[in-house]
């Protein structure tokens, strides 16, 4: 792991609950960058791969306006149960999870499901993007209803890998995307109406005076 990283987690069908024996580790991180390269005119990488296999890591600021629209795929970082680096600055980035939220996931979540369907070919499916494309408008309409992402599949992972390995007819799950569609555009929200950019903007603001040298 790099010295600089402040939250890394596993992602993919290993924190859903979904993994098999075939199953890839997937890692997400945030990593910080020194502040005062941020005054050279050859600005820091906003996010990079590795160095171990199906890592991929957001500098801090980048992953905060990512997670501040809505961005599913940074969401669930937040709230995956399988932590392997957590800094104190990883900690509090994570304690302030729900500052990030707002009813703008309703269209995210949606919205990244939806282009998925629409990449997939209804005589010849890719069922493991099938699968996904389900699994993320379960998590979109538990974040709704609850406030936090379904992250754990345990009470779908039967049908779910059903449909993984082609064993459900293409009909019935373009039926429960429909389904989980219109209940994600009609629930009642928990959600607020916009994130709390302050508190972002006050963590961030202290990670950069922590990190200049």
């Amino acid at each position: 792991m790099s010295d600089d990283l402040i939250l890394s987690v596993v992602v993919g069908s290993r924190a859903y609950g979904l993994d098999t024996g075939d199953s890839d580790t997937d890692r997400r991180g945030v990593f910080v960058a020194p502040t005062e390269e941020f005054w050279r005119l050859t600005k820091p990488v906003t996010h990079r791969d590795g160095p171990l296999p199906e890592q991929f890591s957001w500098e801090v600021e980048r992953f905060c306006g990512l997670a501040l629209d809505a961005n599913p795929t940074v969401l669930e970082c937040l709230w995956s149960p399988l932590t392997e680096v957590l800094t104190p600055e990883g900690e509090r980035l994570r304690g302030l999870r729900e500052a990030f939220l707002s009813r703008r996931a309703h269209e995210t979540f949606s919205g990244y499901a939806d282009a998925q369907f629409r990449r997939l070919d209804p005589a010849a499916p890719k069922w493991k993007q099938a699968m996904h494309m389900i699994r993320l408008l379960l998590s979109g309409l538990h974040l709704v209803r609850h406030g936090e992402p379904l992250v754990q599949m345990g009470a779908y992972r039967d049908r779910l890998l059903a449909i993984k390995r082609g064993e459900v007819a293409w009909a019935e799950v373009a039926a429960w995307r429909a389904e989980l569609t219109t209940d994600l555009a009609e629930a009642p929200s928990v959600l607020p109406e916009a994130p709390d950019r302050e508190s972002v903007e006050t963590y961030l603001t202290a990670v950069r005076r922590a990190h200049l040298q």
